[in-house]
Parts: C-alpha cells; sequence; structure tokens
C-alpha cells in the first residue's frame, strides 16, 4: 500500500484520519475495489458525517440505478442545482450555523459527485416532478435563479429525462406531499427514500414501495406535461432577467 505499519495502525486506532488515497490503496491492495462496501464508500461515509442519517447509503445505490423518479417541494434538488445555486444554498446554512464550513466544502463536493455519477453511460432514466415552490423560492439573487431556471430546461430536452411541475392549484389533487424519491435498480428491485428533519429512510420492502410509486404516477398523470412545464419555467426565468 506504500504506508508504514505505523501509519497504518494510526489510522486503525483512530489516531489519524485516513485519507481518500490510503482506502483506495487498501482496496487495491484487498481487491475490493468493486465491491459494495469497500475502504473508498467508508471513506466517503465518513466525510459526509454532515448529513442526514441514512443518506450516505441512498447516495450509494442512487450511483448505479437504472431509473430515478423524484418529487421535490421547496427546493431544486442536489442532482438539478447548478454550482452558483448550491453554493448560495449552502453559504445560508453555515451562516446559520446549521453546519460548519468544512461541512458546507463537504456538501458541495457530494452534489458534484452526484452528479458526475448520473452522468454514466448509460444514463439512468430520470423522471422528476417539481413542486411550483422549488421554482418561485428565490436563491442567490435573479441571475442565480435565471441560470439554475435555464438549467432546468436543458435538463428536461435530454433524451432520458422526463421534467414535470407540479403546480399550486393541483391542491389536494396531489397523491403525494412531501419529497420522496424512488430508484430502480439494475436488478429491477425498488426502494424509496424520504426525509424528516432529523434522518433520511430507505426503504426496501415491495409492501410499502409499491404504494408510494403508484402515488407517484398518479402524480405524473395529473400534473402539466413537460411541454407546458418547460413553458412555465421560461417564463418565470424571463421575469428573473
Amino acid at each position: 500500500m506504500g504506508y508504514s505499519g505505523t501509519h497504518i495502525s494510526a489510522v486503525e486506532t483512530d489516531r489519524k484520519l485516513p485519507t481518500l488515497r490510503l482506502a483506495r490503496r487498501a482496496d487495491q491492495a484487498l481487491g475490493l475495489e468493486r465491491a459494495e462496501d469497500n475502504f473508498e464508500r467508508q471513506w466517503r461515509e465518513i466525510q459526509h458525517g454532515a448529513l442526514l442519517e441514512g443518506f450516505a447509503e441512498y447516495v450509494r445505490h442512487e450511483g448505479r440505478a437504472a431509473e430515478m423518479r423524484l418529487y421535490e417541494v421547496g427546493v431544486i434538488p442536489g442532482v438539478l442545482q447548478t454550482p452558483e445555486y448550491a453554493k448560495a444554498l449552502t453559504a445560508r446554512a453555515v451562516e446559520r450555523g446549521a453546519i460548519t464550513p468544512e461541512q458546507g466544502i463537504e456538501r458541495l463536493a457530494l452534489v458534484e459527485q452526484r452528479q458526475a455519477a448520473l452522468a454514466r453511460t448509460p444514463p439512468p432514466l430520470m423522471f422528476v416532478a417539481l413542486d411550483e415552490s422549488c421554482l418561485r423560492r428565490p436563491v442567490g439573487g435573479p441571475g442565480v435563479m435565471g441560470d439554475q431556471l435555464a438549467r432546468l430546461g436543458e435538463f428536461a430536452a435530454l433524451p432520458h429525462t422526463v421534467l414535470q411541475v407540479v403546480p399550486f392549484d393541483m391542491g389536494d389533487q396531489r397523491p403525494l406531499s412531501l419529497p420522496v424519491t424512488i430508484l430502480t435498480l439494475p436488478d429491477r428491485s425498488l426502494m424509496s427514500y424520504a426525509e424528516s428533519a432529523q434522518r433520511g429512510h430507505l426503504e426496501r420492502d415491495n409492501k410499502f414501495v409499491l404504494p408510494v410509486l403508484a402515488a407517484y404516477h398518479q402524480l405524473q398523470a395529473a400534473a402539466p406535461s413537460q411541454a407546458q412545464s418547460v413553458a412555465m419555467i421560461e417564463q418565470l426565468r424571463k421575469g428573473t432577467s
């Protein structure tokens, strides 16, 4: 691995922090590069300690999903955020004292890593439903919001994506009221992920996942089409310029 026994011992006894280089060298030495729970993935979980409990595990599955269905309320989801939008959100969290500056840097790095993972070949099919509040909540000023809305239009134009806006006037007709993500993994198994204020919950039992999937399909059917949604986004974008 290129490290002394003294250095390895210090990492094992928590007197030194592991590095990404050390984690990768350990995986190479032990033939664990392709293992689901290798040292590099464990290192990333340590680095993402500022995240909600359960989210780091979800990110591992997100990075290999064949399909993703996402419903978000109030904020543009991380996988679609521009760097400036992500920085503005993170800066406000640091100012409030919700996270440290170091944790803010980790969050921004994670957004970048998640977006890179979803840009793989072939890419996952992505179905995204955004509550209208995601578009109308100002983040980072008009310029940042204008670029973010333009990014949504670019996303909708991709051949493997569907983007819909869930307008306020759907009212109580919407079958989902809280954010949720449903992943279809390469073996066609399903899992859902949802968050409370304190933790995230990853659900694998189809008894609970399938009703959420059905509600998502109902939401898609009731929401405006992608063409209508993109027209709405473009109208809002013009208002930010």
